[in-house]
């Protein structure tokens, strides 16, 4: 049986990635291919587990500690996603390494060299070359509307409640991502059918 794909969705918090992978999910599987779904660090209840001590934004760490963490969770959800991706099933993500290298590397100062090599230490080559890297962009303005939308949360998230400094490295950094590594962008301040049918239009060229 061929391998089924790997695609990846990406973006700063509030662009609606985790949107855009069910929709995803959904016309794949009504279309009759088997998928996988995650949202990174999320997606198997290991992951699931340490993604909660991930959001905690009251529990002080370091960019390495985050790095582990991350590194940790993509583990266990990669070692389930392979697997599915060899039996034919597409597998699709709501972020994946491109992440920790924005957050962590670009935003918190760890050397990207250091991301990489840990990343494929305890993942793939395979993992870190998806069949197709979407980014989902939008206005400082926008996200920042949408992400207010959400109201005042029991706990502080760990990225989303830092400062407006912090939250310009992540756009720039995506920004750098998507023109060396010559990846897709849309405009996340379209309607979600819009952006629905721009990433249909991409996975099937």
């Amino acid at each position: 049986m061929p391998r089924g794909k790997y695609i990846v969705i990406e973006g700063n918090d509030g662009t609606g990635k985790s949107t855009q992978v069910e929709l995803l999910a959904t016309y794949l599987n009504e279309k009759g291919i088997d998928t996988f779904v995650a949202h990174e660090p999320g997606g198997t209840p290991i992951a699931d587990e340490i993604r909660m001590i991930i959001k905690n934004g009251e529990l002080n760490r370091s960019p390495e500690t985050n790095l582990l963490l991350f590194t940790a969770a993509r583990r266990e959800i990669w070692r389930q996603a392979r697997k599915k991706l060899e039996d034919g099933a597409w597998v699709l993500s709501a972020r994946n390494y491109l992440s920790t290298i924005v957050f962590q590397g670009y935003g918190e100062g760890l050397e990207v060299s250091l991301i990489n090599e840990t990343t494929l230490k305890f993942t793939d080559q395979l993992y870190m070359t998806p069949d197709q890297t979407i980014i989902l962009e939008l206005s400082k303005e926008i996200r920042e509307k949408r992400i207010g939308q959400r109201g005042v949360l029991e706990v502080k998230d760990t990225f989303e409640s830092r400062g407006e400094d912090f939250q310009n490295k992540l756009d720039n950094g995506y920004r750098k991502l998507a023109d060396e590594l010559s990846l897709s962008t849309i405009d996340a301040s379209l309607s979600i059918d819009e952006i629905h049918t721009q990433i249909r239009s991409l996975i099937s060229s």
